[in-house]
């Protein structure tokens, strides 16, 4: 049976797809955007906000970076908001 095609970063403007917290690593990230078939995630802050947009190729970019390390958290990237900031997570 051939997979569905990743869904695209705009879905999730509209608060659907998936919302993970600002603390999971990189790796957990990648694990999850593999096992839901996404190239993005919605990431949320201590208080379920929907704080950004953060794509697949941007964490494999990181991933095969020298500057790379298992501890980095998904906070430690976010530099932009979500054009809609009101989506509780």
């Amino acid at each position: 049976m051939p997979h569905p095609a990743p869904a695209p970063a705009t879905a999730d403007l509209e608060g659907h797809g998936p919302r993970v917290g600002d603390d999971m690593t990189v790796e957990v990230a990648l694990a999850v955007m593999a096992s839901a078939r996404v190239e993005y995630l919605t990431v949320c802050d201590g208080d379920n906000r929907s704080t950004a947009l953060i794509t697949l190729a941007r964490l494999a970019g990181l991933r095969d970076s020298s500057t790379y390390t298992d501890r980095i958290r998904l906070r430690d990237l976010l530099d932009a908001p979500l054009a809609s900031p009101a989506l509780s997570c």
